[in-house]
């Protein structure tokens, strides 16, 4: 392992496209700003982990228990929208989008959706 030592606003690069900011010092805490290309996930490591553990499980799934899956996986909004104009439905009203919460993600400048 490689440990350097840097001080508030000071930069760590990795390879040419990995920048990693110290952006505030506060107690024991330490905040990081990473500037990355979008087809590098950025996550914490336990972040990290519950994701490869959930993807480990769905690969684990064997073809036989598929089927007991299709009640129990929902469509999402686009799908519930296709499947209302394909039944008669389409008069109603569209769902609303979820409100934007106004934070910008850092790398995109994308907002976020309010969870």
């Amino acid at each position: 392992m490689l440990v350097l030592s840097r001080q508030r606003d000071e930069t760590i690069m990795i390879g040419d496209e990995i920048e990693i900011t110290v952006v505030d010092i506060r107690g024991d805490k330490v905040r990081l700003g990473i500037t990355a290309p979008t087809r590098i996930a950025v996550h914490r490591k336990e972040v990290y982990e519950a994701i490869r553990l959930e993807n480990e499980q769905a690969a684990r799934i064997a073809g036989s228990e598929l089927p007991s899956l299709n009640g129990e996986i929902l469509p999402g909004p686009a799908r519930s929208r296709v499947r209302a104009r394909t039944s008669g439905l389409a008069s109603q009203a569209p769902q609303q989008p979820l409100p934007l919460n106004g934070v910008r993600t850092p790398r995109t400048g994308e907002q976020r959706r309010a969870l």
